[in-house]
């Protein structure tokens, strides 16, 4: 399993959960729309720093978008 389709999926899921558009998102991580639409693809490569305002944004601890629910 690729990573960023884990994260991808993981940060799409939470972000529905939140009731937030990719634009919102985007907005209160400091990044572009266009940015959080490929990182839910798993087309974008995320940095730490991404991942820890990605969480912020979603208020969720960052090692939950990073978890295979395939696996467990």
């Amino acid at each position: 399993m690729d990573i960023r389709d884990v994260f991808g999926r993981n940060l799409k899921r939470y972000r529905s959960q939140a009731g937030l558009s990719q634009d919102v998102l985007a907005a209160k991580m400091g990044v572009d729309r266009a940015h959080v639409s490929a990182m839910e693809r798993g087309q974008q490569n995320v940095t730490i720093i991404t991942l820890w305002h990605a969480a912020l944004a979603l208020e969720v601890k960052p090692a939950a978008l990073l978890e295979d629910g395939d696996e467990q």
